[in-house]
């Protein structure tokens, strides 16, 4: 094995493309995780759910292709952004854990330095995204600056950084739902339900350093749920599901939205069942099917918002429904019409008279004139 060789990662994605780098930047992209884009699916996904399921009731514009790329390319730079302030500040626990240790920075291959460095332009490129946005999306956008900034240090004080996680990476789907309208309660419980989601995933992919953790006192919900760790984790897959299910029924999504959270569940069923039966050996593999599962969200969301709003159908007729507007008139049987009486500014409301009536029956000749009682409105 030769040195380059032995510079990858050994768990890393695309150790070819990573191999395939210069020197001098296969550093900063292994800092960046760009070897590793799971986690730029998972931070994407959330902002195209929030935009497709705003759009559920205005269906989808041209305009939203430039906003999928724009999402792209923060998500990209921001999560970049992320895992090199999570290595900065981890760089010591890294070090202890042998998943972690040929990392940049607990190896040497990055300075302290140039790692502040680099992470200053990925932010750059994060505030030009940022400038981008609306200005009710950039006021969203900002509210997550103190759930990144505080994330790395949640694993020392709590036994629920995955938690932490969820609030955080779904934040984009506040700001993609702040993009195409305004925040709904319906969007907060689709919120609420991806941290469900968020909490299922990350549980699995902590699994992998429970042992590490262990002895090097670093928290986590693997730990926490102990042999229960996969059963409990399909319990929050089956939360999420549930509330992914029923903010989609709050907005109109019908059907689809239905078959959405379906699906999704079947997805987490799928995964529950994959890790028992390899004995949690799986973990790493299942927790990066769970872009396949944000990915059906966001396609049946779009594909919701997409087709034609369905008429309601029933084996009864409609009732008739007096017309709205200043004056208007009813057609009745046999060539007659009701003219509709429109009161005077101080009353409210307005009437159908049966003098309308009497009148129209009058001047056809079905009542003769002397069998019409005297009008009161004459």
């Amino acid at each position: 094995m030769d040195e380059d060789t032995r510079k990858i990662p050994a768990d890393s994605a695309l150790p070819g493309w990573l191999s395939s780098l210069p020197d001098s930047w296969r550093p900063y992209a292994m800092l960046a995780r760009w070897d590793r884009p799971v986690g730029i699916w998972l931070l994407y996904l959330p902002c195209i759910i929030g935009l497709a399921f705003q759009r559920l009731a205005s269906g989808v514009y041209i305009a939203d292709i430039a906003w999928v790329l724009l999402f792209l390319i923060g998500a990209t730079a921001m999560r970049g952004a992320g895992c090199t302030w999570n290595d900065i500040t981890d760089r010591d626990i890294d070090g202890s854990v042998s998943r972690t240790a040929q990392r940049p920075l607990p190896s040497g291959a990055v300075t302290l330095r140039q790692a502040y460095m680099f992470l200053a332009a990925q932010l750059l490129v994060g505030l030009i995204v940022w400038i981008c946005l609306p200005l009710d999306a950039k006021i969203v956008a900002l509210l997550s600056i103190p759930l990144v900034g505080a994330y790395p240090f949640m694993k020392r004080v709590t036994w629920w950084p995955q938690a932490w996680l969820g609030m955080t990476f779904n934040w984009g789907v506040l700001v993609g739902a702040a993009t195409a309208s305004i925040i709904t309660p319906q969007v907060i419980v689709l919120y609420v339900g991806l941290i469900l989601w968020t909490i299922a995933y990350d549980t699995i992919y902590a699994l992998q350093d429970r042992e590490d953790d262990a002895l090097i006192g670093v928290r986590s919900t693997a730990r926490l749920f102990g042999k229960r760790a996969v059963l409990i984790s399909f319990c929050f897959h089956m939360g999420s599901a549930a509330l992914i299910a029923l903010a989609a029924s709050l907005n109109g999504a019908g059907r689809v939205g239905a078959a959405t959270a379906l699906a999704f569940l079947i997805h987490g069923i799928w995964q529950t069942a994959r890790l028992k039966s390899t004995q949690e050996r799986a973990a790493l593999a299942v927790f990066k099917s769970n872009v396949w599962a944000g990915a059906i969200i966001a396609i049946g969301f779009a594909f919701s918002a997409m087709l034609p709003e369905s008429k309601p159908k029933s084996l009864f007729a409609h009732h008739e429904i007096v017309p709205e507007g200043p004056s208007s008139e009813m057609k009745l049987p046999f060539g007659l019409e009701l003219k509709r009486h429109v009161h005077s500014p101080a009353d409210k409301g307005e009437t159908w008279f049966a003098s309308d009536t009497i009148r129209a029956l009058k001047r056809e000749g079905v009542i003769p004139p002397d069998e019409v009682a005297p009008d009161s409105d004459e």
